[in-house]
């Protein structure tokens, strides 16, 4: 039988467009100082979910030591368990580390990773394609927010959140409104939108992209997430609310539509492109259902 260890850090050195991969001597002194830690590597896509799912057995905890994407992948494997999840930052944005409350400084989130307090927070659960089911830590995004995350992966010379900005205003210049059928499930209410959409969130976390507060009033262990909508406008208009979403101010504003939710149906009228905490995937067509599953995921935060 292999032996337990108390954490497994889960490396990416592809994190940060391969900027992480310097940082791997460091955190291997690191760990290999500590008591009954072992570092894993990950080699491919996809790849930390299968060593997380390999190394819940013997672990107490998995520290995703890479991006928000190296997150998403650990959080897939053991959503629902009682593993603790952790998180080195070592990513261009670490938007979930954020609203937890961790430092982006790499020994200082280590420390949070080893005396943290471990606490339970809901993810978001998304079913499309008619099969394919998947968490979300932070955020999910249509529309602009996921043609901004697809840019972001392509854009390889820039790195934190100027890959960000480039992303946004390269997206703009060819972007139109997105059609769309949505369905929200709120506390107090049921209500349906049937129009095009410029930007589409669905968010646990407060942050994404590294510095727009896509939802300020986000709490991940609410059993709610939040709902943030922008109705359709001009493309030059959309610069006003850049700063919006900087200060998170955009949810006063009339063409924005923000709340919290159990579920959101989603029907495309065409297909399109779909991030989940910054992972891209493409050409969605259909009805997406996005649900909360309340709970699901134990957290070492400071």
């Amino acid at each position: 039988m292999p032996e337990r260890c108390r954490f497994t850090f889960i490396f990416n050195p592809e994190a940060d467009k391969g900027r992480a991969a310097r940082l791997e001597p460091w955190l291997r002194g690191r760990v290999c100082s500590l008591d009954g830690a072992s570092l894993m590597t990950t080699a491919y896509a996809g790849h930390a979910s299968e060593i997380a799912l390999d190394a819940s057995v013997r672990s107490d905890c998995l520290v995703a030591c890479g991006g928000d994407g190296t997150l998403h992948e650990v959080v897939n494997a053991v959503a629902g368990s009682d593993i603790a999840v952790g998180v080195l930052p070592l990513g261009s944005a670490n938007d979930f580390v954020k609203t937890l409350g961790g430092s982006g400084d790499a020994g200082a989130a280590l420390q949070d990773c080893l005396a943290g307090q471990r606490r339970k927070v809901d993810l978001g659960y998304v079913s499309f394609n008619g099969e394919e089911r998947r968490f979300f830590v932070n955020s999910l995004g249509m529309g602009l927010t996921g043609r901004i995350a697809e840019a972001v992966k392509r854009t390889t010379w820039l790195k934190g959140e100027l890959s960000y900005a480039h992303a946004l205003f390269s997206v703009l210049v060819g972007y139109a409104p997105l059609k769309m059928h949505i369905k929200i499930t709120a506390p107090d209410a049921v209500f349906e939108m049937h129009e095009p959409v410029f930007a589409f969130s669905v968010s646990n976390g407060k942050i994404e992209g590294g510095r727009f507060r896509i939802a300020p009033d986000a709490d991940p262990a609410d059993g709610l997430l939040d709902v943030c909508i922008l109705k359709s406008i001009p493309k030059l208009a959309f610069l006003s609310y850049v700063v919006k979403y900087l200060r998170g101010s955009q949810i006063q504003d009339p063409k924005v539509v923000y709340c919290k939710a159990s579920s959101i149906e989603i029907i495309m009228a065409e297909p399109d492109v779909m991030h989940m905490d910054g992972e891209v995937f493409e050409s969605l067509p259909g009805r997406i259902i996005i649900s909360v599953a309340p709970a699901a995921l134990t957290v070492v935060s400071p």
